[in-house]
């Protein structure tokens, strides 16, 4: 088997600059899990369907499955760690941890991220905002009112 030509690849991921050299056919989500070695990012359908591997590009909601990593040279790549700040939780990621809106899991850090974009440009999104702003993203358990009501108690405590 033939391995794709190599290309030094320059981007910041989670607030940190990279340069790697990386196969120009590699998609991001395997760049990300095998190269860069945080996995909170999950493949799930691996052809942008579901929206488990959302990160954000340059603070935009981006599937990491159909995305080639060299194409992003350049860009601010944010997965589900960066979230987190000292080892404490963001509060939209214990809002999903104390309503449910977890689940299984899977869809966990996709749902987040799609949502944290949305409330980075919206602080009071509208429950038709939310759904259409996590549309993407499929959760295969029980459904997705504790994720919205997770999204939602983000909004109630900045409220307060």
């Amino acid at each position: 088997m033939v391995s794709a030509p190599k290309i030094t690849l320059r981007l910041t991921v989670n607030g940190r600059q990279r340069e790697d050299l990386v196969p120009q056919n590699m998609l991001l989500i395997d760049y990300l899990r095998e190269v860069v070695n945080i996995t909170g990012t999950k493949s799930g359908c691996d052809g942008g369907e579901c929206g488990a591997c959302t990160v954000l590009v340059n603070g935009d909601p981006h599937l990491s499955c159909l995305s080639l990593a060299v194409s992003l040279a350049n860009k601010q790549i944010e997965t589900i760690e960066s979230l987190a700040t000292n080892g404490r939780l963001s509060e939209l990621q214990q809002m999903f941890h104390q309503k449910l809106g977890t689940q299984c899991g899977f869809c966990t850090p996709g749902m987040i991220m799609a949502s944290e974009a949305l409330l980075r440009r919206n602080d009071h999104p509208t429950d038709d905002e939310i759904t259409k702003a996590l549309e993407g993203n499929l959760c295969r358990c029980t459904g997705y009112v504790k994720i919205l009501e997770s999204v939602k108690a983000v909004l109630a405590g900045s409220n307060s």
